[in-house]
């Protein structure tokens, strides 16, 4: 039996501290009682979207995918709090009462902590606004540690041995001398304790597509598809990861990861021949035995000279789930931006939808600007999204005021609700169809979380000759509206095509890495009535493949038992070729394409990554992040390996960009560990 007095177990008890739950206990309960609120919703009939009395409640529907989509946002702000509450003294319990098991850490005092679990992390916008005091373990590690080393130092040195005898018992027992106390957060994690960060059930909604297969050159030697120039998919991807989440499979296409950059490809020096192919080929760095074939185009920049006059119409969704710092406030901020570039030449017309469509600032000239701001200004986010002419008054007010030979867009500002006046998907799309072949093009911006349909702005986009950006900061703001605002407001080609037919005499397989929902049809190449896309002044596009060489021992596919006439006949001037090349486009007023054609030689080919060239390493670095990220079948690369391809590839980087890729590539090796990717 212990010889120590109740007076001295209570000494221990006051010097020691208050326990306190843990983080992973705190987030148990906070996650219980999100459940529970989330089973009690199940039960209740929401209120449409513009509900006049809880206004910034989205509705509830059924989307294409089948998913049922809801913005609890103000509700777990109030009624989750409120249950959280009332759980949070389960998980003390919890974390009092579940048995734990010591671990013992180099130059720390042994003591009793819970094993590491996986973060329950809530999403930003149901976390409790109680503004609960953290409770961390390693504070009560801490407290505790401290009370002990006080009645070490009251006892004499017989009497703090059979203490320590009594602090065995209840695995407290600690060294002779032990070092200072150091936070358990300093310490690293083993690696395979570590666990991926769940996605975040985001309600937004992107297109479904299966990566791009291995094809086999003899069965199917052409590769045919449309060029992409959107980079929503980057800056979505940013976003997500800034904010702790992996994002959805869907949300990272591969190609618009690649073109967010530019490259340094030699543009034309003539507008009447808007670009010109730039080809490149070096070994691939996730597969040494295959290759990589780059296919980079430069757009025509004007001269400050050659600046055409805009009429731009924005068409602003100002309905209730606007009222976000990111979104409404975000968007006039961005629109500012466009403004301040606008001249004498120039005019811009404001049409807002919500509970009613109208005119908010009737064609006005570009100097006039305040005028325009004021209009931007006044602005502000109410009601519900059901604009009954948005998109016909914008259109209208575009076609009054078309300027001849000159940049006439109307550019959509919405965090996903496109009930801007035509209720049919198919018949909108009719419909801009319609307006693009008259010369009035279409460009979309999304804004926000939890209710952008991504999906729809890439279909818009498209049908509408333009392209779609995702604004996710004010940074991102000024890149697509000021530094590259010439590859977004003007075009200087249209329905641009890209078409490879590689040589199986030289090539055995083959994959296309992107560009899923830009695939063509190989007839579709020679067809000027098929869409595709198009590239602004200035705009960079870059296309990979990755090709398996004969005779590499590469190849996924066995060769066939029964195949008749082995490898295809190679002509002396074939011999030396990887493949041939070919671009379609149109001019912005045009109708009948033009044909750009040249040979893919294997002379181009380099034999060390190393001499590729630094845009050529740093697009295979963004192309290997993207297959990482999105848990694809090729391309198996470490984050290290990545991170130092990129980091190597940075080049002059005078915008930063490519400084802040790596720092992503940082965010998703924490959330997307190699042991887990």
């Amino acid at each position: 039996m212990s010889n120590h007095s109740d007076e001295d177990r209570l000494n221990l008890l006051k010097t020691s501290g208050s326990p306190k739950p843990s983080e992973a206990a705190r987030r148990r309960a906070l996650e219980a009682a999100m459940l529970a609120f989330d089973a009690e919703q199940e039960k209740v009939v929401r209120a449409p979207q513009g509900n006049p009395i809880i206004d910034r409640l989205r509705s509830i529907f059924a989307s294409q995918k089948g998913k049922w989509i809801m913005d609890n946002r103000l509700a777990y702000g109030l009624g989750t709090a409120a249950l959280a509450l009332f759980l949070l003294p389960l998980g003390y319990q919890l974390y009092t009462s579940t048995a734990i098991t010591p671990i013992k850490l180099p130059g720390v005092i042994p003591t009793t902590v819970a094993t590491p679990e996986p973060e329950l992390t809530a999403p930003a916008d149901k976390t409790d606004s109680g503004g609960a005091a953290s409770m961390d373990a390693p504070v009560v590690v801490e407290n505790f540690a401290n009370g002990i080393a006080s009645m070490r130092a009251a006892k004499p040195a017989g009497e703090a041995g059979q203490l320590r005898d009594e602090e065995a018992a209840v695995g407290l027992a600690a060294p002779e001398a032990a070092p200072p106390m150091q936070s358990l957060a300093a310490i690293p994690a083993p690696a395979d304790a570590m666990m991926a960060q769940p996605t975040e059930p985001s309600g937004d909604q992107f297109s479904t597509f299966t990566e791009s297969p291995v094809k086999i050159v003899k069965n199917e030697p052409v590769s045919t598809f449309s060029i992409d120039v959107d980079t929503a998919s980057y800056a979505y991807v940013r976003k997500t990861l800034t904010e702790g989440w992996v994002p959805e499979p869907d949300a990272v296409r591969i190609e618009e990861l690649v073109n967010y950059f530019d490259y340094d490809y030699p543009a034309p020096t003539d507008a009447s021949t808007p670009f010109k192919p730039n080809v490149s080929v070096y070994p691939t760095p996730w597969n040494a035995r295959t290759q990589i074939v780059q296919i980079g185009i430069k757009g025509y920049v004007p001269a400050a000279t050659e600046k055409k006059p805009s009429n731009l119409v924005f068409l602003i969704d100002t309905s209730g789930s606007m009222d976000e710092p990111d979104k409404l406030p975000l968007l006039k901020r961005a629109f500012a931006l466009l403004v301040d570039r606008m001249g004498a030449e120039d005019t811009i017309s404001i049409v807002a939808y919500a509970g009613s469509a109208g005119v908010v600032l009737e064609p006005t000239k570009g100097t006039d600007k305040a005028r325009i701001l004021s209009a931007l200004d006044n602005l502000s986010a109410g009601g519900s999204t059901a604009g009954a002419e948005g998109i016909e008054l914008a259109y209208r007010l575009a076609e009054q005021n078309k300027v001849k030979d000159g940049v006439n867009r109307v550019i959509l500002a919405t965090d996903g609700d496109f009930n801007v006046g035509i209720d049919d998907p198919e018949a909108l799309k009719t419909f801009i169809k319609g307006k693009r072949d008259g010369g009035v093009f279409l460009s979309v911006l999304g804004f926000g979380q939890g209710n952008l349909g991504d999906d729809t702005m890439q279909a818009l986009a498209q049908n509408g000759n333009g392209n779609a950006s995702y604004i996710d900061s004010f940074k991102e703001a000024q890149k697509v509206l000021v530094a590259d605002a010439g590859g977004t407001l003007e075009t200087i080609a249209k329905d641009v095509k890209i078409q490879v037919e590689f040589n199986p005499a030289v090539v055995s397989e083959y994959r296309l890495i992107g560009y899923e929902t830009r695939a063509l049809n190989r007839e579709d190449f020679n067809n000027d009535k098929v869409d595709a896309g198009e590239i602004g002044a200035g705009t960079t596009v870059t296309a990979l493949y990755e090709i398996t060489p004969v005779g590499s021992g590469a190849a996924l596919n066995d060769a066939l038992r029964y195949e008749q006439g082995g490898t295809a006949a190679a002509t002396p001037v074939a011999a030396n070729e990887i493949g041939y090349l070919k671009l379609r486009y149109k001019l912005p007023d045009g109708d009948t394409s033009r044909l750009v054609e040249e040979p893919i030689s294997a002379d181009l080919a380099v034999g060390d990554v190393a001499q590729a060239s630094a845009d050529s390493r740093f697009a295979a670095a963004v192309a290997a992040f993207g297959q990482k990220l999105r848990g694809s079948n090729y391309g198996d690369m470490s984050w290290d390996a990545i991170r130092a391809l990129a980091q190597g590839a940075r080049g002059p980087d005078q915008n930063g960009y490519r400084a802040e890729f790596v720092q992503l590539i940082d965010l998703a090796r924490t959330l997307v560990p190699d042991s887990r990717g």
